[in-house]
């Protein structure tokens, strides 16, 4: 009986238990992952120091020189802008002040209000021919109703 047991004990641990197999499986898949997966890291990471350190040391010093001297260039055309401007506005200030540009300004605003009023006037024909537009369309409206009210009725 205890052969018995010792050999269905075997037959059960070759049949059900698959440690051994998925330890050995385990094992192989880790040394494989380590030692070809950890050079190609080692390696790409090494390459990404490299990249980095070559744009630390020679990049970024070019570009901020570059940077530096695009800035100063673009600041000195902003404040000769600037310049131009506040020039442009005394030039307007005093043409403000003169009489002449007061008439001009005095007959600018006639006109405008004749403009205006002219507007209104349109408005006010466009608004009376849309009434009557309105007011045929609905005409003929009750008048298509009263028809279909006739032929239904049939």
């Amino acid at each position: 009986m205890e052969k018995i047991v010792k050999d269905v004990g075997d037959i059960q641990s070759r049949l059900i238990d698959h440690r051994p197999v998925l330890q050995g499986e385990i094992r192989y898949f880790l040394r494989e992952f380590e030692e070809k997966r950890a050079f190609r890291e080692c390696r790409l990471l090494e390459k990404l120091n490299k990249m980095i350190s070559d744009t630390n040391d020679h990049d970024l010093p070019q570009c901020t020189d570059s940077m530096h001297d695009k800035l100063c260039d673009a600041l000195t055309r902003f404040e000769a802008a600037n310049h131009m401007t506040q020039r442009i506005q005394q030039r307007e200030l005093a043409a403000e002040q003169s009489t002449h540009l007061q008439v001009f300004a005095e007959r600018q605003r006639q006109d405008w209000e004749t403009f205006l009023k002219e507007q209104s006037r349109l408005k006010e024909e466009v608004d009376e021919e849309h009434a009557k537009a309105v007011g045929r369309l609905s005409a003929q409206y009750d008048e298509m109703k009263k028809d279909l009210a006739k032929y239904s009725s049939f």
